[in-house]
């Protein structure tokens, strides 16, 4: 799940000056479940987030429209300087999270000028790309957004330890398969949404 709603919670309960156990009984719900909500883990339904307006005293249709981009639609890339790869991977991704919107990139950096204008969820990183290091993107798009979750893909499975030092959470071997994302959206570190399904 994107962290959007997550952020804007976090960012109205702190202008209010108010702790996590302080708004759960202002409202009505235990701790955890303010602290779900704020790591982004899980999304409160409408009637909750109708109390949570009336506390932080905010307009209800921002925390939904800041919810219905957190659930709806996880934005995933993929950056892989080889074509031929990007376009047989990219219908792999979309097959397994029907609901995100997936893009391609064969240019690292016109990959990063998107993530600072999209929040993205997930990003599927080829590790050697030119000049370019996988690596090196990895830590541009956590400097953009530390939510974001990053998976390598190499056809040499010797880089995997370099990867782990990135703040990566997943390694895959090309040429991908739908069963391998499927694995390594469970391992991700930062949850959303998959067709319905939370992962």
């Amino acid at each position: 799940m994107s962290t959007l709603f997550a952020d804007t919670l976090k960012k109205l309960r702190s202008e209010k000056g108010l702790s996590q156990r302080e708004l759960s009984e202002q409202i009505y719900v235990t701790r955890t479940a303010i602290t779900k909500w704020e790591s982004g883990n899980r999304l409160p339904d409408v009637a909750m987030i109708n109390r949570l307006s009336e506390v932080l005293d905010v307009d209800m249709s921002t925390l939904l429209s800041a919810a219905a981009e957190s659930d709806e639609c996880p934005t995933v890339i993929m950056v892989d300087d080889n074509a031929v790869v990007l376009n047989g991977s990219l219908p792999i991704i979309e097959e397994v999270i029907p609901n995100a919107s997936v893009t391609g990139f064969t240019k690292p950096s016109e990959a990063i000028e998107y993530a600072k204008a999209k929040r993205v969820a997930l990003a599927f990183l080829d590790i050697e790309m030119g000049t370019v290091s996988g690596l090196d993107v990895c830590r541009e798009l956590l400097k953009i957004n530390p939510h974001t979750n990053v998976v390598y893909l190499t056809a040499y499975r010797e880089y995997s330890f370099d990867a782990w030092d990135t703040g990566a959470c997943g390694f895959m071997l090309k040429p991908i398969k739908p069963e391998d994302v499927k694995k390594q959206l469970k391992k991700l570190r930062y949850h959303f949404f998959v067709g319905g399904e939370e992962q």
